[in-house]
């Protein structure tokens, strides 16, 4: 910008003050320069300015400083396509000037100008077009004020755009541009002057940004033009990128006049990539010479995504490397009448334009200037050529996109001139018209041409509207190109975009092609970015234990509920299997049956002992205590079955306290058995009369005492905290234990602890009354069946604790049943035996020890 402003001063300063200080009269105009001829030139009352990209370079010359340098000027090959873009200004005027409703009785003229592309001669076209003098007829050195340009159409590129836009914009002098789309010269502040009927790149930006999301591409590749066009528009594209999630491999920068060594680099950097979608902002160009520098070595197959210069450019079509590309385009256009005014040229009319000779000789490989050949050495054109048969950029009119941009931008300076000059349909072409009066008034402008509508916002801006345009391969095998949609961007947010038929891509199917740094992470996953990566570089990593996601490419995982678990894939929650011992499960069904066999063979055996209560063996053991302890090993086992199905409340109150009150009633019985036969044999000492202190009242009363403090440890239990049922989450944390908690872990171990020492009491009395005197001593059966009991239940309390879920249930039951079954067998299992098998056992002698016995 400051290198601008001093450039501009500087001239100025040359042009205005330096003649009158240096003695030269100042009405004197002397070039010190050597203009440049305009390329297509006409006269009028008002000259339209234009400026094209019709050659992509400038003559290189080597600078000496010895010597004057050279006059600027083009080289290469012809854009053909600009040709035509500069022809359509051309058209426009003449349908202007032979028009009885815009500007009537008015000429218009153009001085047409061919930049190269280039900044240096932009800018002297720009001083020339600004200065307003006769440079075409004038063969003197002096310089002989001609009608002052009304307004600059131009230029194509937007670097050379915002060159010239700095100098117009000094002077107040309008410049409307058909194809500079940089977003930065909607900044006013800067060019205040620059209009342009083609959209900013803001508006291509975010629409590419958009479509790409829309199609599922996160890993895309980036090239640019290094130019204010490539670098702006993609830095528009890349903002838009990142906030819709896109991550870029690389983003690589060219222009066509950079060494071939940068091309070569930026065309190995696609062919390495993994990105299999690209994305081109070039100017048509740089975008030619990179298809040809790939196509020496053509990458894998490359979905291309295209900006507006270069996707619907007709000189593309030729590189196959590009087939199925996407893009934003100008809308497609019909001018009437300007196919025929293109084609229309006589050998005459050619010859007075330099630009129209060079492009007839190209064309037909003739030479106009001499009828016997040019020292080119190309034949002299015999006159027969007709521009009707060749096909060029130039002949193609069915793509007129930019051609309606020039078009249009050519008429809103017509119209801003006609109401300037024009009052009532008539018109004043004495009128000296101010620059800032054309800016000013075609902020104001608004008209349709041709059902196309014509308006710019307060940036200089039209609204933007594009067609989304695809390479598609034809029947005939050719490449063109096919509109499959359109983008508006006057429409609602979210509706802007719209698809009117299928997109063929790059490998001519329907289905869209993927580019991803890593596949999608499938519900059940949560994405991890891989260090030192961009974000669309991630691993999948499985939900944690109690986690799901239920999305594809999700960001985290979040917890079930606590009553819920994670499926096999983890992308739904599911109630919790709710675990318990039930009945119909084996271990259950095992459980129970051993519980209500072993309650058949206590019933069973006092079966046997009621009906032999008579026999010397039944009221030798106190038939009234067996049958009383045969009745609590019943309810034993039976107890058992409480602690089997789902728990409730009354049943984990009742399986506690039954197991509690039935055991100790159990032991009750065996304790006092055991002193039973103690005070016996105390009782046939000389002068003992302990039986009387220990008789059946006595008996009774002594195990109703002991049952009764374990009633009352369970009815405090129950009364303080009782058990309940529990959801246990916290032992599994894939499934619910229904289990009956506690309540009081006091009350609990207390009943525990008044059995233990109940059954440790009875197991010292019975050891020691196992040598006592009798050929069928109870007291050692005793002895064996606390034994066993006190062995399971020592060994239960940390099989109990350790024991996981339904199997603390189990490992009581199987407590309650081992315990049960070692008192049975021990107590009453050699009765029962001798009543059956060994009636002859079965007499008083044979007790007393009189009879000499067998081995048991």
């Amino acid at each position: 910008m400051h290198f601008n402003l001093i450039l501009t001063v500087t001239i100025l300063y040359i042009t205005r003050l330096c003649p009158a200080l240096c003695g030269v009269n100042p009405v004197t105009c002397l070039l010190r320069g050597d203009p440049q001829p305009p390329g297509l030139f006409k006269d009028g009352d008002f000259i339209i300015g234009g400026a094209f990209t019709i050659h992509y370079y400038l003559k290189a010359e080597n600078r000496t400083y010895t010597r004057r340098p050279q006059p600027l000027e083009c080289s290469g090959s012809m854009d053909t396509r600009e040709l035509r873009f500069a022809r359509a200004l051309q058209f426009a005027i003449e349908e202007i000037n032979n028009s009885s409703d815009l500007l009537p009785g008015i000429t218009l003229g153009y001085q047409i100008y061919d930049s190269c592309a280039s900044v240096p001669m932009a800018i002297k076209v720009a001083f020339q077009l600004t200065n307003g003098f006769d440079l075409v007829y004038n063969n003197t050195e002096s310089c002989a004020k001609s009608a002052a340009s009304a307004a600059v159409i131009g230029e194509s590129g937007s670097t050379p755009s915002i060159s010239m836009s700095r100098i117009f914009g000094r002077f107040g002098y309008p410049q409307v541009s058909h194809y500079a789309t940089c977003a930065c010269l909607s900044d006013k502040r800067q060019y205040p002057t620059f209009f342009r009927t083609i959209p900013s790149d803001h508006h291509q930006a975010a629409a590419l940004a958009r479509m790409v999301k829309h199609l599922g591409w996160t890993w895309i590749g980036a090239v640019r033009s290094d130019s204010d066009y490539g670098n702006n528009g993609m830095a528009s594209f890349l903002k838009a990128a990142e906030e819709e999630g896109i991550c870029v491999e690389y983003s690589e920068a060219y222009y066509r006049t950079q060494p071939r060594t940068k091309l070569k680099r930026v065309a190995d950097v696609i062919r390495r990539s993994t990105a299999r979608v690209i994305v081109a902002f070039l100017a048509s160009g740089d975008m030619r010479i990179l298809l040809e520098e790939l196509s020496q070595e053509p990458p894998p197959p490359l979905q291309w995504i295209g900006s507006e210069s270069w996707v619907t450019d007709p000189g593309m079509l030729r590189f196959n490397l590009c087939i199925g590309a996407v893009g934003f385009g100008i809308q497609r256009s019909v001018i009437p009448g300007f196919q025929d005014f293109l084609l229309d040229l006589s050998p005459e009319e050619v010859l007075k334009s330099p630009l129209l000779t060079e492009f007839w000789e190209s064309s037909f490989s003739c030479s106009l200037k001499q009828q016997t050949g040019s020292s080119s050495g190309l034949p002299a054109c015999d006159g027969t050529q007709d521009l009707r048969t060749i096909q060029n950029p130039y002949t193609d009119t069915s793509q007129l996109r930019i051609s309606n941009m020039v078009y249009k931008a050519t008429y809103a300076i017509a119209h801003t001139i006609h109401a300037i000059v024009c009052k009532d349909k008539q018109c004043d072409k004495n009128i000296q018209i101010k620059p800032s009066q054309i800016s000013e008034q075609l902020r104001r402008v608004n008209f349709t041409k041709n059902n196309y509508p014509v308006s710019f916002d307060i940036n200089g801006d039209p609204v933007a509207t594009y067609e989304l345009v695809n390479w598609q391969r034809q029947k005939d095998g050719s490449i063109d190109f096919v509109t499959v949609g359109h983008y508006d961007a006057a429409q609602p947010k979210g509706q802007e975009f719209s698809l009117s038929r299928a997109i063929i891509w790059n490998d001519g199917s329907e289905k869209v092609p993927a580019s991803v740094c890593s596949e999608s992470c499938p519900p059940g996953t949560r994405k991890a970015v891989q260090k030192g990566r961009p974000v669309c570089c991630y691993d999948c990593i499985p939900c944690a234990d109690g986690e799901i996601s239920n999305e594809t490419d999700s960001l985290g995982c979040h917890a079930c509920h606590p009553e819920y678990w994670p499926n096999k894939e983890r992308n739904k929650c599911l109630p919790k299997p709710v675990e318990f011992l039930s009945w119909d499960e084996i271990l259950g069904i095992i459980l129970a049956a051993f519980s209500i066999a072993g309650s058949l063979v206590a019933l069973s055996m006092a079966l046997v002992f009621y009906r032999n209560r008579a026999s010397p063996i039944v009221k030798a053991n106190n038939s009234e205590l067996s049958f009383l302890l045969l009745f609590s090993l019943t309810l034993c086992f039976l107890c058992s079955l409480t602690f089997i199905g789902r728990p409730t409340e009354w049943s984990c109150m009742l399986r506690h306290t039954a197991f509690g009150i039935t055991f100790v009633l159990c032991i009750s019985c065996v304790l006092g058995k055991t002193l039973v036969v103690l005070m016996a044999f105390k009782a046939t000492l000389p002068g003992s009369n302990v039986m009387k202190w220990f008789g059946p009242v006595q008996q009774r009363m002594s195990v109703l005492g002991f049952t009764l403090v374990q009633v009352l440890i369970c009815v405090l239990w129950l009364t303080i905290s009782p058990p309940f049922p529990n959801n246990n989450m916290q032992h599994y944390k894939e499934k619910i234990i229904l289990e009956c908690s506690l309540g009081s872990a006091v009350g609990f171990w207390a009943v525990l602890v008044y059995i233990g020492l109940l059954a440790f009491l009875c197991f010292v009395l019975a050891f020691l009354a196992r040598t006592l005197p009798d050929n069928f001593n109870e007291a050692k059966f005793i002895t064996f069946s606390m034994l066993i009991f006190c062995a399971v239940w020592i060994t239960f309390v940390p099989a109990y604790v350790s024991s996981p879920g339904k199997f603390t249930v189990a490992v009581e039951i199987f407590a309650i049943l081992a315990s049960s079954f070692g008192l049975i067998i021990c107590i009453f299992a050699p009765k029962c035996f001798i009543i059956v098998f060994r009636p002859e056992q079965n007499t008083k002698k044979h007790l007393m020890g009189k009879v000499p016995s067998k081995a048991l």
